[in-house]
């Protein structure tokens, strides 16, 4: 399949609906296409559906969701060349990083397939019963981890395909037997429609109940406020932005029903550079970090927008070569006009607040991003929280600690993060012992001479953290654990084996 001209439509339980009113897409090179709007009402109907599916899927077989899972992947594949054509033109991402993204993203969904296979996810135990014991007989007790009903998603503007349609969330809640009604994102809503049409496919040659999956596609804020608040959705997973993210964790929470949110929200992940290191291989860690900082013109969750090193002559030199590595990097294009908006207005933030220093400047405007690079002391850091706030693109700050108590207080000072990361050498030893306590208090993520903007999709994965980094810092939302989030333990006492579920029989 090498070209695709979508549609507009919704993916409304196995039916493409048309809407009333449409909306005109904003690619960053190429055609653009019209959209139907979404509205409360077809938000209902996905909902319905998605409910009455779950009473036929959340009670499938592990090895029939598995297949599921995989023909999905297959189906993706096989519209490899038009999901690539079609995300660069919405999204401004080069080929490389969308093929990139497919990978990994039919990779998960086949690393979920294997997963459930295997059953261990679902925590089973048993405690047989003690008819004789004293003062009081035990029951046979049995527990099982089971699926929770339908699940929204979010698509996310960053991730067009790994975080989005048919996504982690998306791949996680299926692999938990929940039925997925996803509100695609407006920034590359074909991309969106042609993974949809992948998941329909794969609904189709594997016979599972059509409202398994809905997609629904941008609106008004209408749209989203109706699905978080539909009474039959079960749990939300979202990635995006603090104020949107936190405005429906809000509404979750204020329900009659109140229901878990899985939000990625924000994070400014920190690096301690720690003083043998930076002795030792100051300039290539600049280097290093300059590359990490502007991949994908820096519209990664975990890129690691601040450095934290001690006052001294190997502060400077680091400043100094992480300049030269960052002045030599071009424009740009980031997601979306008001994403680029918002990194320049997290600039002036940054340049305005006191005792920031600039050490590099450069012009952006439109849909470009440019780096920027700033520095401040410990002390300033201390007396401003604004400065740990999230700047969504390639901006970096450094901050000079004057001693290494300062660095300690720096660390503790963290909202919660994505990521920490620790940049040592053998001689570093103590104070990175002395900092790891606060930093496994801070971060989902704890990494040693490494940059956090590659997320490996594996069991021990956790993509999560500490609020504002996530809504739930028990969860992650990259990696088989991820599945947990939408299952909940249930016991079973004295079940006859002929009516237990079969994964407990």
């Amino acid at each position: 399949m090498a070209s695709f001209t979508p549609h507009g439509k919704h993916l409304i339980a196995g039916a493409w609906v048309p809407g009333e009113t449409t909306f005109a897409s904003d690619p960053a090179h190429g055609p653009s296409h019209d959209f139907a709007v979404g509205t409360p009402a077809l938000v209902d109907a996905a909902c319905q559906a998605a409910e009455e599916a779950f009473w036929t899927y959340g009670y499938t077989t592990r090895e029939a969701r598995a297949a599921f899972l995989d023909t999905i992947a297959d189906e993706i594949e096989a519209r490899a060349d038009a999901i690539t054509e079609i995300g660069t033109q919405e999204t401004g991402l080069p080929e490389a990083r969308l093929i990139g993204e497919r990978g990994r993203t039919t990779g998960q969904l086949r690393l979920f397939a294997a997963h459930i296979r295997k059953g261990d996810y679902l925590d089973r135990r048993h405690d047989p019963a003690l008819p004789d014991r004293a003062p009081l007989p035990r029951p046979d007790l049995r527990m099982m981890q089971r699926p929770i009903g339908p699940v929204a998603v979010f698509g996310a503007s960053n991730f067009p395909l790994a975080f989005s349609t048919a996504g982690g969330d998306t791949a996680a809640a299926l692999a938990a037997g929940c039925p997925v009604v996803v509100k695609g994102h407006s920034a590359h809503p074909g991309t969106g429609e042609i993974v949809a049409e992948a998941v329909h496919a794969a609904i189709a040659a594997c016979g599972m109940p059509a409202g398994v999956f809905s997609l629904i596609q941008g609106g008004n804020r209408h749209v989203g406020q109706a699905l978080v608040q539909h009474p039959l959705i079960q749990a939300v997973g979202f990635t995006g932005s603090l104020a949107g993210g936190r405005a429906l964790f809000d509404l979750c929470a204020q329900r009659p029903d109140p229901i878990p949110f899985f939000g990625e929200l924000g994070s400014v992940n920190p690096m301690f550079l720690l003083p043998a290191a930076m002795a030792a291989r100051g300039a290539s860690l600049a280097q290093g970090w300059a590359g990490s900082l502007t991949m994908g013109a820096g519209q990664f969750c975990t890129n690691p927008g601040i450095a934290v090193v001690l006052d001294g002559a190997e502060a400077e030199g680091f400043a100094q070569a992480a300049s030269e590595a960052l002045a030599k990097v071009g424009p740009q294009t980031m997601l979306t006009d008001g994403i680029a908006a918002a990194y320049r207005s997290g600039r002036d933030r940054v340049a305005g607040s006191a005792g920031v220093q600039q050490v590099l400047t450069s012009m952006c405007d439109l849909r470009n991003a440019t780096p920027y690079l700033y520095a401040t002391t410990g002390r300033e850091w201390l007396a401003n929280a604004a400065l740990g706030e999230e700047v969504f693109g390639p901006l970096g700050l450094i901050v000079r600690a004057a001693d290494e108590a300062e660095m300690m207080q720096i660390a503790r000072s963290l909202h919660g993060q994505l990521t920490c990361t620790l940049h040592m050498d053998a001689g570093d030893s103590a104070l990175a012992r002395r900092l790891m306590p606060v930093l496994e208090r801070k971060a989902g993520r704890v990494l040693a001479n490494g940059f956090p903007t590659g997320v490996e999709v594996c069991d021990s994965m956790v993509h999560g953290g500490p609020y504002p980094a996530s809504t739930n810092f028990g969860a992650t939302s990259v990696g088989t654990l991820s599945i947990r989030r939408f299952l909940r333990p249930v016991c079973y006492q004295n079940i006859p084996a002929d009516v237990l579920p079969d994964d407990l029989a």
